[in-house]
C-alpha cells in the first residue's frame, strides 16, 4: 500500500493513546514523494540566551513513492513519533538514533509487538528503482571499526563493487561492519566516489546527523 494523509494522521492519533499515553500534541503531517526517505521527523531549532537548544515546529513527512506492507507503515510512523516525542521532551541523546532512541523503541516492540528498527530497509526492487531513477543520490557506505572509530565513504551505484568495497574492507580484520545508505544530502558530494579501500573517519553522531532520512540498502 502507499500512504496517504488520512491514514497516517488516524494512525498518529491511534499511536498517540496507544503508545504514547496520548501525551503527544497534534502535529502537521505531509505525504510527498521523496525517494531519500519513507518517514521523517522535520523540526527547526534554536538557541536560547542560556545557551540552551530548543527544537520547535515539528512535522511529519512521509514519501507516497514507497509501496509497503501496512504493518511497516505502521512501524515506520512509530519510528518518527519516537523521533517527536524525544525533540518535544528535550532529552538529550547519544546520537540521532542513540541509547535513548532505542531503549523506547525496544520497549514498544517488546510491549506491543512491533517491528520497529533504526533504519526502514529497501525491498531489492526498491532499492534498484532508487539508484536507477535519481541520478544525484549516492550510495554512502558507513563503516564501523573495531576500535570505535567510524567513517563514510561514497562509492558506486553498482552492486558488484559495492559487494567489493565491503569484502575488501572486511579482509582487513579491523572492521566491524559496513553498511550502504542512499542518501541526497549535499554533503556526501565533498567524498570521492570510487570503489578504492578508504574510509574518510567521522564523528558517529554526526554521520547519523547527515544520514537522517536516508534508506538503508
Amino acid at each position: 500500500m502507499t500512504i496517504t494523509q488520512t491514514y497516517a494522521r488516524q494512525k498518529f492519533d491511534e499511536f498517540n493513546k496507544l503508545l504514547f499515553d496520548s501525551s503527544l500534541p497534534e502535529i502537521p503531517i505531509s505525504i510527498g514523494k521523496a525517494v531519500s526517505y519513507v518517514g521523517i521527523c522535520r523540526f527547526k531549532r534554536s538557541r536560547t540566551l542560556f545557551g540552551r537548544v530548543q527544537l520547535y515546529d515539528f512535522r511529519l513527512c512521509f514519501s507516497s513513492r514507497f509501496d509497503l506492507p501496512e504493518e511497516e507503515w505502521e512501524d515506520t510512523i512509530i519510528h518518527e513519533m519516537i523521533h517527536y516525542y524525544i525533540g518535544l521532551k528535550g532529552i538529550k541523546d547519544t546520537s540521532t538514533h542513540g541509547k535513548v532512541f532505542r531503549k523506547i523503541m525496544d520497549a514498544l516492540n517488546s510491549n506491543y509487538g512491533r517491528h520497529v528498527s533504526v533504519s526502514h530497509k529497501s525491498s531489492p526492487e526498491q532499492a534498484r528503482t532508487l539508484r536507477e531513477g535519481r541520478p544525484g543520490l549516492r550510495v554512502v557506505a558507513v563503516v564501523e571499526l573495531r576500535d570505535g572509530r567510524s567513517g563514510v565513504k561514497v562509492v558506486p551505484r553498482n552492486a558488484s563493487r559495492m559487494r567489493a568495497y565491503r569484502n575488501g574492507l572486511m579482509l582487513s580484520g579491523k572492521v566491524a561492519s559496513v553498511d550502504f545508505y542512499l542518501s541526497d544530502n549535499v554533503f556526501f558530494g565533498r567524498f570521492p566516489n570510487s570503489s578504492a579501500l578508504k574510509v574518510y573517519f567521522l564523528d558517529k553522531e554526526e554521520i547519523g546527523k547527515q544520514l537522517e532520512g536516508a534508506v538503508k540498502l
